[in-house]
């Protein structure tokens, strides 16, 4: 849209000239420059000490919560099926949980303690205390039968969790569950407060609830589809506010925008989808990008690139990003325009094989980044690069490629509508 300006030179209809053009484009091309310098800026500070079983590193989360005196967590979902807990500005392991017999998929912090939680293909969602040694989880969600959680998310006010299954004969679910903890609820595992069984027809890949809206949730699925929710509303079909088509199977999902009405996603063959959703009410389309391989459109200024790994909303510059990496282990941050995807920077030195997770942190700028060379490496802006030694790459093919599916024989049937 166009705002009305008077400007020398032009007419009173707000009609650009070449000069306003010339302009802007010095405007875009300073911001993009502030952007540029900010990542550029990042620094390796530290990075992980070996543990006895190297793996795979796919998913970080750190903990909300400030603790004077108290060292700051992070959660790492290892290829092993494990959560490993991390003490963020040493990055050594403080204590391990494992799902075992099942694998753990995904891995969230609450939002106002130390509780991290993941879900898992035996059927249930887990909740350990992150400060606690024991390796036994301090709640259990329990599924319907037969259900296989490959991903959750937990309400902004932790007070919901949702889950995807696996699809087990026709059904592919959301699943809920009242997540607040009281005394009495430890010693037995919660049972669900319902299911969402007609919106996704293959396996719900991706939960992602809103930043600051408890009742808003997103979901992604292999069937391609990612569906928005208000679950304050009775029913399924009544809760389902807006369905978007990626047209291909969903890795990664979630919020940006300053308010937080747009979403974007990822999918498995490196495609880019973004929407906006103040568009649901208005004649204009609600989407904004729709790119079906990002390596096939992207120029980088250097490097090649091999795959996409998430979103990264950065609320000071209200700006989203897509990070992406290559095989080699450099990172690649591209910015999100209505024109396309404009590469920023890449991070070198830091990872020697695929980049598979990160984690941003908004309060101090610091990164996150964790790769199949079972590293974990800690940038901040404007450190002092100390000398490292890229570790080899692992091979780790049967924990990552191969994937436990266990189906229990007495199916979970949805009620059919009379």
């Amino acid at each position: 849209m166009v705002s009305k300006v008077r400007s020398e030179g032009g007419d009173h209809q707000g009609i650009p000239t070449s000069r306003n053009k010339f302009l802007l484009r010095l405007d875009a091309t300073a911001d993009m420059e502030k952007i540029e310098e900010q990542f550029a800026n990042l620094n390796i500070v530290k990075r992980s000490s070996d543990t006895k079983e190297p793996t795979y590193l796919l998913g970080i989360d750190t903990s909300k919560t400030v603790q004077a005196e108290k060292e700051n967590l992070v959660a790492v979902l290892c290829s092993n099926g494990s959560i490993r807990i991390y003490d963020k500005e040493r990055l050594y392991v403080l204590r391990e949980f494992s799902g075992y017999p099942g694998l753990l998929n995904g891995v969230k912090f609450a939002n106002s303690c130390d509780s991290v939680y993941s879900s898992c293909t035996d059927g249930t969602v887990k909740c350990w205390d992150a400060r606690l040694a024991s390796e036994k989880p301090v709640q259990l969600f329990k599924g319907y039968p037969s259900n296989i959680f490959i991903s959750f998310d937990i309400s902004c006010n932790d007070h919901v969790i949702c889950a995807g299954t696996e699809k087990v004969d026709d059904d592919a679910l959301l699943v809920f569950w009242d997540a607040r903890i009281n005394s009495q609820d430890l010693s037995t595992a919660k049972d669900p407060l319902g299911a969402y069984s007609e919106t996704h027809s293959d396996d719900v890949t991706q939960v992602c609830f809103h930043p600051n809206n408890p009742n808003m949730v997103v979901s992604g699925s292999t069937d391609g589809l990612v569906n928005v929710f208000d679950i304050s509303v009775d029913n399924e079909e009544d809760a389902l506010i807006t369905t978007c088509n990626s047209v291909s199977s969903v890795s990664c999902i979630g919020w940006s925008g300053k308010d937080y009405k747009q979403i974007y996603c990822m999918t498995h063959d490196e495609g880019f989808c973004w929407w906006d959703l103040h568009h649901l009410d208005t004649d204009e389309p609600i989407t904004c990008l729709n790119i079906q391989d990002v390596r096939e459109v992207v120029t980088l200024k250097e490097g090649i690139l091999d795959y996409v790994i998430g979103g990264l909303y950065h609320e000071k510059m209200d700006r989203l990003f897509v990070v992406g990496g290559t095989n080699t282990g450099m990172i690649h941050l591209m910015s999100c325009t209505a024109s396309g995807l404009i590469h920023v920077t890449s991070l070198h030195g830091g990872h020697a094989a695929t980049v598979r997770s990160f984690s941003w942190n908004v309060q101090d700028d610091s990164l996150l980044t964790g790769g199949e060379d079972a590293q974990l490496l800690l940038w901040k802006p404007g450190a002092i690069e100390k000398t490292f030694t890229k570790k080899d790459s692992m091979k780790i093919a049967s924990s990552v490629s191969q994937r436990v599916r266990v189906h229990s024989n007495d199916s979970y049937k949805r009620r059919k509508k009379q």
